[in-house]
């Protein structure tokens, strides 16, 4: 791509690097954040708060997928569903990315100078989180947990933004947040596992190995069972556990997408986790509203 593209001609580039044009990955960092933030309010949040929550995970989604393909700029090309990224194909310099990213990192820690003090601390370690993972695909054999973390740290971040501290439901609802993003992500990395073995990169599909479609429900079975446990301690309606029934049908549906490893169907299971995610929401949400009828 010619060095002479004026920066109009970029912007559709920077979109694609940012993934606006798939707003799947943002959903499924937006929900657990939604989860926190209601469960620590008891309903709904302030709109202050709600708001830059909102429009950070959507900052930070946007940073750590231009990151993501900075890191993986020599693999991407090799990769059939990867490879018109616009690292890959040259439309987007490597320097280019670093300084997108850096300036999406920059707007969300602007956006939440209002915030108290624990919740600036607690963005230190969810920055390294988001601009770490990618590499972390090079050495652990589950990166996979990893980008749990990283996707679920708006949790204890919302639950410091409301209450001023993190209580153990939050680190709870976080742990079951990483054994979602184990299930999904494994799903996405189902999908790539022959482009994946050939230029040797680790990813739970393949430490999973035959085994892959069991540890996807297993981890589903994980994260509902955390969540309930979430719902017992905090004393949640029926609507809450309403949620999780709803949610566990949604990842019995999904069982039935990904049983053969096709990578349609895989793909599509991935995709469908911002409905398990929205099912949770729903019953948190309509638990509440019953808590003040």
């Amino acid at each position: 791509m010619p060095d002479t593209m004026s920066l109009t001609d970029k912007l559709p580039h920077y979109a694609r690097l940012m993934r606006i044009d798939k707003p799947i990955g943002t959903l499924l960092l937006l929900w657990p954040t939604l989860w926190a933030l209601w469960f620590a309010a008891d309903g709904w949040p302030p709109l202050q708060v709600l708001v830059i929550f909102v429009v950070g995970t959507f900052l930070m989604r946007s940073a750590g997928c231009v990151i993501n393909d900075y890191a993986d700029r020599d693999f991407d090309g090799h990769v059939e569903r990867t490879r018109n990224r616009p690292l890959a194909t040259r439309a987007v310099s490597p320097r280019e990315a670093v300084l997108l990213a850096a300036g999406l990192a920059l707007l969300a820690f602007l956006l939440i100078l209002p915030l108290n003090a624990t919740v600036l601390w607690l963005s230190l370690p969810a920055l390294f989180l988001a601009g770490s993972y990618p590499f972390t695909k090079r050495f652990l054999a589950i990166p996979q947990g990893y980008l749990g973390i990283a996707f679920g740290f708006g949790i204890p971040m919302g639950f410091a933004a409301i209450l001023g501290e993190v209580p153990l439901v939050g680190w709870v609802m976080l742990l079951a947040n990483v054994f979602w993003a184990i299930a999904y992500d494994t799903e996405y990395a189902m999908v790539d596992r022959p482009d994946d073995l050939k230029i040797g990169i680790k990813t739970s599909a393949i430490t999973f190995g035959r085994f892959d479609v069991a540890a996807v429900m297993l981890c589903y079975a994980i994260t509902l069972g955390l969540l309930a446990a979430v719902g017992v301690a905090a004393e949640r309606g029926v609507a809450w556990f309403a949620g999780l029934l709803v949610a566990a049908g949604i990842a019995g549906y999904h069982y039935t997408l990904i049983r053969e490893r096709d990578r349609a169907g895989c793909f599509k299971a991935f995709r469908h986790n911002n409905w398990l995610g929205a099912a949770i929401f729903a019953g948190l949400f309509i638990d509440d509203l019953l808590r003040r009828a």
